[in-house]
Formats: C-alpha cells, sequence, structure tokens
C-alpha cells in the first residue's frame, strides 16, 4: 500500500492525470493520489475495476468484491489505465 510519496513529488499533482478522460468498459486500475483529500477507502486501493460512466468530474467504477460487484465513484487522478 502506498503510504508516502517521494520528497520531490509531494503536495503535487499531474495535471494530466487530474484531467484524463475514459471511455465506457475501459479497465482501470485504482491508485490512491496522497496529495488529494478527502481520501477514499483504503480497501479498493490496487484493485481494478470498469469504468460504467461518467458523472460530474468523476467515473463510476465496478470492482467485484468476492462475489459482490460494487460500484465506488471516483475522481480520475485515482485511476490508471489498464491495457
Amino acid at each position: 500500500m502506498i503510504k508516502r510519496k517521494q520528497l520531490r513529488d509531494r503536495g503535487k499533482i499531474k495535471l494530466s492525470n487530474y484531467f484524463q478522460e475514459f471511455k465506457e468498459g475501459e479497465r482501470v486500475a485504482v491508485v490512491r493520489e496522497l496529495a488529494m483529500n478527502p481520501k477514499f477507502p483504503k480497501q479498493i486501493q490496487g484493485r481494478s475495476g470498469v469504468i460504467l460512466e461518467k458523472r460530474g468530474n468523476s467515473y463510476i467504477v465496478k470492482i467485484n468484491d468476492l462475489n459482490k460487484e460494487k460500484h465506488y465513484i471516483i475522481h480520475p487522478v485515482h485511476l490508471r489505465r489498464l491495457k
């Protein structure tokens, strides 16, 4: 789990990550951006899911938690595109 940023990167947010766009059905990984508040649940850190739709500036991501399907609203700064 990510606990700290490197010294040079503290407090910085990459604008390309902040404004990135995703399409419906794309696979993404959830990686917390430590410089952003509010934080979201630690249990979804490192998980992967599918983009369902865009809501405002954020995206609804479907993540399977064991046998249950859960939906989270996550800002794109916390998402990384998977191939």
